[in-house]
This record gives C-alpha cells, structure tokens and sequence, in this order.
C-alpha cells in the first residue's frame, strides 16, 4: 500500500554536528513563535506607510465627528468611507503581521489589497471632495477633508509601491 510521500525532521543542519535533544525541542519551539509574527514587516516601507494611513484616517474621522455639521450627508458618507478603508486596511495589516496569507492560499492577497486599495482609495478620494467643498471654514471638518487628501495620496503611493514591486518581481523571474 502506498501512504504517499512522508517529511522527516532532524535537528541537525548540514553543515553542523547534531543539537541534543531537549535543545532542538526549545529552538523548534521558540522557531514556531517567532514565526507566528512577522517582526520585519513592522519596520518595512509597506508596514509603516499602513499604519501612517490608518493614523491619517483616524484623525480624520475624529476631526469630523468633533465638528458641528452643516450638511448631514456628505459628512457621514465621509465617516463611513473613513471608517471603512480603516478597518480594511487594519485586516490587510493583520493579515501580514501574523502571515495569514501562508495559510490561506485559496485568496489571491496581492490582488484583494490591489482591489481594495483601488476602490477605497477611489471612494476616499470622492468623499474629500465633497467634505472639502461643504467644509464652509469650519476647522475640524477642514482638517478632516485634509487628513482624508492625505490618506488618499498614501494608499495611492501604496499602489503606487506594490505594482512596481510587483512588475519588478515579474521581469526578473522571466529573464531567468
């Protein structure tokens, strides 16, 4: 009967002598946690620049709600999309810091977040328009249609970023 290809591990390495037992037990544990989060990402261009988004959103969100109003409409739908690219890009961050993407093959993560940065910042972009035309030099709701031109120019620079990385990686791969 055939069971079908089986992995053995050992804790020796090739190039060293073999690590006793109880100390190849520890590292392959302390190995599994510091697997479980991805510390580079962090510090990474991507990382920083997603969490200078959701700060951007934030602020502008809070500069919003803190302002008095004078058009209902135009100031929620600029809540909402706010609030909505911010969640989605804390899932998107998650999603890389505990390298959920290496377990959940079935998803083409590049291009959920190229999709999800395209319409939300498309969406962001619309909702800083009009939260700008209908501010009436009110500060907050000033600030607030500022912070969202930020975050808009941020997630396009995040485009921006993940399509030459992408078309880099893609070119090389070819002429190999």
């Amino acid at each position: 009967m055939s069971h079908g290809a089986r992995v053995i591990r050992t804790g020796v390495s090739s190039g060293g002598p073999a690590a006793p037992p109880a100390a190849a037990a520890a590292s392959s544990s302390a190995g599994a946690d510091a697997e479980l989060m991805d510390g580079a990402y962090f510090r990474s261009c991507a990382g920083m620049l997603k969490v200078a988004q959701m700060i951007s959103l934030l602020v502008g969100f809070i500069s919003v709600n803190n302002s008095p109003w004078t058009d209902y409409s135009a100031y929620s739908y600029f809540q909402i999309v706010t609030m909505c690219d911010l969640v989605m890009i804390l899932f998107f961050y998650i999603i890389h810091i505990f390298r959920i993407y290496r377990k959940l093959t079935c998803v083409s993560w590049p291009l959920a977040e190229f999709l999800h940065y395209l319409i939300g910042t498309i969406l962001l972009l619309i909702a800083s328009i009009v939260a700008a035309s209908k501010s009436y030099n009110l500060t907050g709701l000033v600030a607030g249609a500022t912070f969202g031109f930020l975050a808009t120019i941020l997630c396009v620079l995040s485009i921006w970023s993940s399509y030459k990385v992408s078309c880099i990686t893609q070119s090389t791969n070819a002429s190999v």
